[in-house]
């Protein structure tokens, strides 16, 4: 019993010294295994030579910023012509898509017996005026009250408006266009039994035309009615506007405000509903002319170029792009004269120097186009 615990501890004992040996042996096993980070291995700023980039010097120039919204052509005014007597259609000479001035007509309701009641309320009026007229005479006689003077008067006043109601209704008759547009539907058709109430066409107002769109707070704080807007349309037509309209009250879901701009549209090739982007100036900025092949993040997510200090250190300039076009990319947010890397930004990082070969003036257009 006694030998068997003596082999018991030295066994245990055995087992305790080669655990202890890792704790006191060498690190180079485990770095070996586990070698440092390359930044710690071979700092940035010991790099004995330095990163070889090329660099072109970019002037600002004046340019106009504009506020490019998403919109649509709008008509100005859409109605539906209705009756307002009863009666059967027996005239409708327009169809769809037929263009109308005000005044044109549209329907017409079957004038029946109106023509006649306009007949005996003329009469009606005559026989009024007369009576009216006899009673004054009597009583310059003296033979006449007032009372029968005022009966004379309110008959005559009675026959005048029963001739009125009569002519309107002779009137309405005809349904006719308020104002000059296109017939977008027709509703009733020769044979149809009108009633008070009943469309007979709708009409669109084409012209002006509307681009409607919706702007924030901020830029509408920006904006002023009258000014010029540049519109195209989705199928790349280009059109020129006039801001006419800032709403004043948000969209309690978007919290945008309303925006209208009106353009002339004298031969209705515009049609209401097409996709529309405005651009509004707003102003002018000095800006510089970029390739978007150049744009690059930062750790924090900016949108940005890599520059050059006087000590040809890299600095991070954080941009806002104003326009966008086939020549180059306008971008505010860089220094009056500063020089941009044109090459080689991938490869560098914010404040490491860097060896320089100056770009030719035209190289970085050569690079965009291709």
């Amino acid at each position: 019993m006694r030998k068997n615990l003596i082999v018991a501890t030295l066994i245990a004992a055995g087992i305790l010294l080669w655990l202890l040996s890792g704790l006191f042996g060498s690190n180079d096993g485990d770095r070996a295994a586990n070698p440092p980070p390359l930044a710690e291995a071979q700092p940035r700023e010991t790099s004995r030579e330095p990163v070889a980039v090329r660099a072109r010097e970019s002037r600002a120039e004046p340019r106009q910023r504009t506020l490019a919204l998403r919109g649509r052509t709008d008509n100005k005014r859409t109605v539906e012509v209705r009756a307002e007597i009863t009666g059967m259609v027996i005239e409708r000479p327009v169809e769809r898509g037929s263009r109308v001035e005000a005044g044109d007509l549209l329907c017409r309701v079957a004038v029946d017996d109106r023509e006649v009641a306009v007949a005996e309320a003329e009469a009606a009026l005559k026989r009024a005026r007369i009576e009216y007229e006899g009673a004054l005479k009597l009583r310059e006689m003296g033979l006449q009250s007032a009372t029968a003077i005022a009966q004379a008067e309110a008959g005559l006043a009675a026959a005048r408006a029963t001739l009125k109601r009569e002519q309107l209704n002779l009137e309405r008759t005809a349904l006719r266009a308020p104002f000059a547009g296109v017939v977008e539907a027709v509703a009733l058709e020769i044979g149809d039994y009108a009633t008070p109430g009943t469309t007979c066409a709708t009409l669109l107002d084409l012209d002006p035309m509307l681009v409607t769109a919706r702007v924030s707070a901020g830029d509408a704080a920006r904006l002023e009615v009258g000014a010029p807007v540049r519109a195209v349309t989705a199928t790349g037509r280009e059109l020129t506007a006039t801001l006419s309209f800032i709403g004043n009250q948000s969209d309690t879901a978007t919290r945008t405000y309303a925006l209208e701009a009106t353009l002339p549209n004298p031969d209705y090739l515009l049609r209401s509903g097409v996709p529309a982007t405005l651009e509004i100036p707003t102003g002018e900025v000095q800006a510089h002319r970029v390739s978007p092949a150049l744009f690059t993040l930062d750790d924090a997510g900016r949108l940005g170029l890599r520059t050059l200090d006087r000590d040809n250190r890299v600095v991070f300039q954080p941009i806002d792009i104003i326009e966008d076009g086939a020549e180059g990319t306008w971008v505010t947010g860089l220094p009056s004269v500063t020089r941009i890397i044109t090459v080689g930004q991938e490869f560098v990082f914010d404040g490491q120097r860097v060896r320089v070969e100056q770009d030719e003036p035209m190289a970085l257009s050569a690079r965009s186009a291709r």
